[in-house]
């Protein structure tokens, strides 16, 4: 049986605010995801799979006019609710599942969906996702998502050396096969999803509205570059583990 996404991060709680320590995170995705979604001094942003709120906040702070997370743990939001309160920037929480998600009043500049079609158990429920994206932007509104690269190579060089461990559980869904993914922290913690083929995504987000579809790599941030010697990053670069996704409405 697989654990939903709701009990599997409930259970997490606050470790993942950890997450961004390891290397693969700070040097690498935090840094590149920012650098894709630009700038959105002035603009209305909408976090679905917000997690504990890390990007809501990052984006409040480089001048966001409104951010909205979401995210289907009620502990998730808890503990990004306890940071608004220790540090007032002015983000909204709430718990919602995006692929039921409640009519939103209004529409937003921009939307972020970091790891979040992965987990989707078919692909009925990934395009009910991706309308939910599509209803929650203007018209011309863009959309970003990071995700699992869909040509990661399980037998290839692995992510282990910055801090995720990435493994086939055995089991194939309709979207792609299961993955169980597990961040090297002490202790680890581990959660299951899926990894969607590229097709699942290009059609899923076409079908639900969205067009100028553009797949972008990630890449070693300078600071990344200062932190290692050169070699370090060989086995990302041979294998990159995710992949950033660009869209509009």
């Amino acid at each position: 049986m697989i654990v939903s996404a709701q009990q599997q991060y409930d259970e997490i709680g606050e470790a993942y605010e950890g997450f961004k320590a390891l290397p693969l995170e700070q040097y690498v995705v935090v840094p590149s995801f920012l650098a894709l979604v630009g700038d959105v001094r002035g603009k209305s942003v909408i976090d679905l799979a917000s997690g504990t709120g890390f990007y809501s906040r990052e984006f409040r702070r480089r001048g966001a006019a409104e951010v909205l997370g979401i995210d289907i743990s009620g502990e998730m939001i808890a503990v990004a609710e306890q940071l608004e309160e220790a540090d007032p920037l002015g983000v909204r929480y709430e718990v919602g599942d995006v692929a039921e998600l409640r009519p939103i009043a209004r529409r937003f500049d921009i939307a972020l969906a970091v790891q979040l079609l992965n987990y989707a158990e078919d692909v009925a429920t990934t395009e009910r996702m991706c309308r939910a994206l599509h209803r929650g932007l203007k018209p011309g509104g863009e959309l970003f998502l990071l995700n699992q690269s869909p040509d990661f190579r399980f037998d290839g060089p692995t992510p282990e050396r910055y801090g995720f461990r990435s493994e086939l559980t055995g089991v194939e869904v309709e979207t792609g096969p299961q993955v169980r993914t597990t961040a090297l922290l002490d202790p680890p913690v581990s959660f299951i999803a899926n990894r969607p083929r590229r097709d699942v995504y290009e059609k899923c987000l076409q079908a639900a509205g969205f067009s100028e579809l553009t797949w972008v790599p990630l890449t070693v941030s300078e600071a990344g570059e200062r932190a290692f010697e050169a070699e370090f990053w060989s086995d990302f670069h041979a294998n990159p583990p995710l992949e950033m996704l660009r869209c509009r409405a």
